[in-house]
This record gives C-alpha cells, sequence and structure tokens, in this order.
C-alpha cells in the first residue's frame, strides 16, 4: 500500500507470460511466504511470483499453500482499487481455506471448512454472508480488463435483461458470495492462483465455480497451472450451462 499511494508513477515490467510485475507483487510475495513459513504447521508453497515447482514434485503434494500475492496487477497500476491479495490451503486438490483481502478497500473475505466464510470490514467486524437466490434481473460481474468481448456479449445477450458490473481481480467470486452478484463467466487465461481462495469462499457461501463441462474446478491435477474457462454462480438450482446455452 506504501507503493500503491506513493506520488510517483508505479513501476511495471513485463514477464514471460505478457503479465505485468511491480515491486508490490515482490514485497508482498517475500512477506506471505516468511510468515506461511513460520507457522507451527508448514506446507509446501506455490506462489506466482516465487520459483514454480515441478510437477513431479507438486503431484506428491497433500497439501499445500496456493498464494497470488498480488492479483489484479493492472488494477493496482491504475489504481481503481480491486487488487487483492489470494492465499488458500489446497488439500486433495480441493481449497479447504480461502482469503482475499482488499487493502485498498479495507475488507476480506475469509472461508475454512468446518468454520464457516465471512466478509470483515473495515471495522474488524466478521459478517458471516451467503449467495442468494437468482434475481429476475440478475448481475453479472465483468473484468475490467480482460474481457472476451465478444463471447461474453454472446452469452449476456442469452441471458436477457442483465445488470453488468466491472470488477478486477478475486473480488468478482466474493460479491457472488455475499449475495450482491449472480454470475461471473470467464473465458480468458487464468492460473489457479487466481481462483482458489475465492472458490473456497464461493462454495462455503453456497455457490459454485465449474468449467464448461460443469466439472467443479480442481488443483495441481497436472504440469499446466492454468483454468479452464470457468463459471462462478451463486443460485445452484439454476442450470447455467443450458440457461446460458454453452
Amino acid at each position: 500500500m506504501t507503493i500503491y499511494h506513493g506520488l510517483e508513477e508505479i513501476v511495471v515490467t513485463v514477464k514471460e507470460d505478457d503479465t505485468p510485475l511491480t515491486k508490490a507483487d515482490l514485497a508482498a510475495d517475500e512477506i506471505i511466504t516468511t510468515q506461511l513459513n513460520a507457522l507451527s504447521q508448514r506446507y509446501p508453497i506455490l506462489s506466482e511470483e516465487s520459483i514454480i515447482t515441478n510437477f513431479a514434485e507438486r503431484q506428491t503434494w497433500s497439501h499445500y499453500w496456493l498464494v497470488d500475492p498480488l492479483d489484479g496487477t493492472r488494477e493496482f497500476i491504475h489504481r481503481t482499487d480491486d487488487f487483492t491479495v489470494n492465499i488458500a490451503l489446497i488439500v486433495a486438490h480441493k481449497p479447504v481455506l480461502g482469503v482475499v483481502h482488499a487493502p485498498a478497500h479495507g475488507v476480506s473475505y475469509v472461508a475454512a471448512h468446518g468454520v464457516g466464510v465471512f466478509k470483515v470490514t473495515a471495522a474488524g467486524v466478521w459478517q458471516p454472508i451467503l449467495v442468494r437466490p437468482k434475481p429476475e434481473k440478475p448481475t453479472v460481474v465483468v473484468s475490467r480488463f480482460h474481457n472476451s468481448a465478444g463471447t461474453l456479449a454472446q452469452h449476456l445477450q442469452k441471458m436477457g435483461e442483465c445488470t453488468i458490473k466491472p470488477v478486477g481481480s478475486a473480488l468478482k467470486p466474493c460479491l457472488i458470495a455475499e449475495g450482491v452478484a449472480d454470475l461471473y463467466l470467464r473465458f480468458g487465461p487464468t492460473s489457479e492462483w487466481d481462483t482458489a481462495a475465492s472458490q473456497c469462499i464461493l462454495e462455503l457461501a453456497g455457490g459454485r465455480m465449474f468449467d464448461l463441462s460443469g466439472q467443479t474446478l480442481c488443483y495441481n491435477t497436472k504440469a499446466s497451472l492454468l483454468n479452464p474457462a470457468f463459471i462462478s454462480v451463486g443460485d445452484t438450482s439454476i442450470d447455467w450451462l443450458n440457461y446460458l446455452q454453452l
């Protein structure tokens, strides 16, 4: 946040995968990995900004931390406030604990199996959250910088009347989890650290995150860390794949 609120222009470099990187990404990564390694129960850490462990070793992990130290770097660079820190604990390919912290908004979304799911306000109040039934005019959250415009518009047209809300980073599934949005379609590329924490939050709030064949997203099942195209929904009583004609 010191970098974010600085008067100077944020210095950006471009990684090999053509995504932006700032000093804030690296500083957050160092802090998070240091603190996770200081816990009494230590697990391997897979972070976007650290050296990626090869799959031959990763596939032996039963438990590990999956971290995106700054999700929404473009949001950070453009100072929209919609960037997050994502931390998930993965057990047997599923996220069982998730934290999505939005420092510029002063809020966090947290969830853990056996504990519950909450929004933590800037005042430190832990509020239980829950998805809502699909309203007549659903709210669709969309990426501000990553929309597959043609494909997205085509499917939204099939929905009929809806409200479009541009939101950055992992906040999109979190807004569905707290019952202020209903649907998020993602056709463009994402990585596993982008979704794991918010998936845990959304699922424990009563929603789902699944691919275009209806399969719930799983983690560390292949060498590639890229996700398939996926949908995040609140009301699981709806056959969304049929509704959206996917």
